[in-house]
């Protein structure tokens, strides 16, 4: 099953078609980019598989998917430190090198999936944390990653199989 997500060059939000459903989700403030760098902004152009599901049990039930699904903790973050043997990798807190945080204030790793973006064997500098996640309100720009809306989320989670692959590509 493959989440296709589109945008005009530089835009910072896109279309995510599955199917027959079709959502809105905002993008990196780069749009989507080719060279995907470290802290660029910019949404990777790739084919990433949808590996973890990870989300907030104090806030929401646990999403109805196939893929794997795991709670977050508050103890949870994740490495965005290129010199750390750790980059782009989940890492528990406290922890020294630069990361963010899973469990955040705001709603947006509510629902946070891993993206298979420089993941398996990653090289530092490449780009880290490129998650599909939720939307804030009004759709503005992420770091790179892709978000979606929590209804919209909610029905692409219940489609998706263990071998989902979300695709990035510009359109005119």
């Amino acid at each position: 099953m493959t989440l296709k997500v589109s945008a005009k060059a530089g835009a910072a939000t896109g279309e995510l078609v599955l199917g027959n459903f079709s959502a809105r989700c905002a993008l990196g403030p780069a749009g989507m980019v080719a060279d995907k760098r470290e802290g660029d902004g910019g949404t990777p152009i790739a084919k990433m598989p949808l590996l973890t599901v990870y989300y907030r049990p104090d806030r929401l039930a646990r999403p109805m998917t196939a893929l794997k699904t795991v709670g977050i903790l508050p103890d949870m973050g994740w490495c965005d430190d290129p010199a750390s043997p750790a980059y782009n990798r989940m890492i528990s807190l406290p922890f020294d090198g630069s990361h963010e945080r899973m469990w955040r204030d705001d709603h947006a790793y509510d629902i946070c999936v891993v993206l298979d973006w420089n993941f398996q064997n990653p090289v530092p500098g490449r780009g880290s944390a490129i998650f599909f996640h939720l939307a804030r309100d009004g759709y503005p720009p992420t770091e790179g990653c892709i978000a979606v809306s929590l209804d919209d989320m909610k029905d692409i989670l219940k489609r998706c199989e263990p071998d989902s692959v979300m695709e990035t590509a510009l359109v005119e």
